[in-house]
């Protein structure tokens, strides 16, 4: 469970009510049992879970979703659409508790609903973006990377949460070949094969053959020219304002911008309400919604549930694969927390 003063526990109740997700995976939620019954009372759907207590174990034959009580806030201390510690605490102990989990290899994937960035930092200074948590919690420091996904259109980036003056000199030959080997692999675990990349330029025109700038001559071609000879199906730089109108046609199943908005705008204008953020680079997919904690319309009942349950399918099917990969045989472990 995510921010508990936006829509998030509304969202979290929708989906484990569903039939279509409890017949597709095992689900496992972590929060406390009090606010999951406020969002399922907003949201006009019954709580039918097995409810355990914190410490206690995870049934292994599981009939019904299980819900863990962490009992980690009290519905008095939730203010409507306002990010605060209490708020923070909780959403990222729940987010630990589910990448654990994971990592101890009882799942195969986690899904949160919306975090709040402002009440996530005043609960954990070290907070940058949801990268650096799970970095922290899983003790990791390998590449990893946000993806926004559209249906079957991706999007994956080279720099993200860094200030627009910085990206330039972040941009390297290596940055992109890594950004690229991490979305290549992202995408063939959700059954792209082989996934065709585009790369966007930086400047205007894709630089307009180094009279608006020369990064696409001197860094991004060479970039993708090497990725193509390790055996990437990657074409470019084509020009930004133009390579999502290809992709958005077939043309490409991902495209792989320079810089956070490059891409974000474009995916979010063509489908807001169904977007997607996959976190990639760690052992197991992580998955959310795109859209915020909405503190607009907290409590209403009106919460869209498209992107969510975009977001949780992909889960389950990134999932799907890695237990595949895995070997994994005899009955199934817990799918998502």
């Amino acid at each position: 469970m995510g921010d508990p003063a936006g829509i998030s526990p509304e969202l979290a109740a929708k989906l484990v009510a569903s039939d279509e997700f409890r017949a597709a995976a095992q689900l496992v939620i972590f929060g406390d049992l009090r606010i999951f019954e406020g969002g399922a009372k907003v949201a006009g759907v019954p709580v039918d879970v097995e409810v355990v207590t914190d410490g206690a174990s995870i049934p292994e034959d599981m009939v019904r979703p299980v819900f863990v009580d962490l009992a980690n806030l009290g519905p008095d201390q939730v203010v409507p659409a306002t990010a605060t510690l209490e708020g923070g605490k909780f959403a990222t102990e729940n987010f630990r508790r589910a990448l654990l989990l994971a990592k101890s290899g009882a799942a195969d994937a986690v899904f949160f609903t919306p975090f709040n960035k402002k009440a996530m930092r005043l609960a954990y200074d070290r907070y940058d973006d949801e990268i650096r948590f799970v970095r922290d919690v899983l003790k990791t420091s390998g590449p990893a990377s946000e993806f926004n996904v559209l249906g079957g259109l991706w999007n994956a980036r080279v720099t993200s949460h860094i200030p627009l003056s910085q990206v330039a000199s972040a941009i390297s030959e290596e940055a992109i070949l890594r950004s690229l080997a991490l979305a290549d692999q992202a995408l063939r675990s959700a059954g792209f094969s082989p996934p065709r990349i585009a790369v966007a330029g930086l400047n205007p025109h894709a630089g307009d053959g180094g009279n608006f700038g020369r990064e696409e001559i001197d860094i991004i071609e060479p970039a993708v020219r090497r990725a193509a000879a390790q055996g990437l199906t990657v074409q470019g730089p084509f020009p930004s304002d133009t390579v999502f109108l290809r992709a958005k046609n077939g043309d490409f199943d991902a495209v792989l911008t320079m810089y956070h908005d490059q891409g974000q705008i474009a995916m979010k204008l063509m489908g807001f309400d169904r977007g997607v953020t996959l976190i990639g680079g760690f052992p197991f997919p992580i998955c959310t919604p795109a859209h915020g904690t909405a503190y607009d319309i907290a409590g209403r009942g009106i919460a869209n549930l498209g992107a969510s349950r975009e977001a949780l399918l992909l889960a389950i099917r990134m999932g799907a694969d890695l237990r595949a990969r895995r070997g994994a045989v005899g009955k199934a472990e817990p799918e998502l927390a």
